[in-house]
């Protein structure tokens, strides 16, 4: 279980295909040891097992469902993904309880700056709209969020600055995909 605060980001620096599935590896400075392989970590919202880390470069195995269900199909080098260590008993959850199960990705149709925050304006498809609702909370990227309005196309979200410059929203795009 995670709660979706993100304190720290992750880059991809190698990519390992698979015939069911692929393994990648990512640079940060995630206070993770050899004591920590098994571990879950929320990588862009996905839970994955930790299964190997050197020198700062963890690596995970993803299987072919993880990959039909997340952007993890398009991943590419040097991209920057939000990472997240799991809940410890006791520990104060500040957004709200994310499972790293992801049910399908969405699409940036615009960034709108206003002031000082930014409005998301994303994507669905069509089959997973009626699952969204106005005020409810949302992973996106593995962040806790919350759906400011309900679109004919997905939903939009406000992003304060704080979240936008510590996670990888700040690299995102019109027309990229996320989780």
């Amino acid at each position: 279980m995670f709660n979706g605060i993100i304190f720290n980001k992750g880059l991809i620096t190698k990519i390992i295909k698979r015939p069911k599935g692929i393994n990648i590896f990512v640079k940060s400075d995630l206070k993770l040891g050899l004591k920590d392989i098994g571990v879950s970590v929320a990588c862009d919202g996905v839970c994955v097992t930790l299964i190997s880390i050197k020198k700062k470069i963890m690596e995970f195995y993803l299987s072919n469902e993880t990959i039909e269900r997340s952007k993890f199909k398009y991943i590419k080098l040097k991209d920057k993904i939000n990472l997240e260590l799991p809940l410890k008993y006791g520990q104060k959850i500040s957004g709200h309880i994310c499972q790293g199960h992801v049910d399908t990705i969405g699409k940036i149709l615009s960034i709108n700056k206003i002031d000082k925050s930014y409005l998301f304006d994303f994507e669905i498809k069509k089959k997973e709209r009626k699952n969204i609702i106005e005020k409810a909370s949302i992973s996106i990227n593995g962040i806790s969020l919350t759906i400011s309005k309900v679109t004919q196309k997905g939903f939009q979200i406000w992003i304060i600055p704080h979240t936008y410059k510590l996670t990888n929203l700040s690299s995102l795009k019109k027309g990229n995909l996320v989780n």
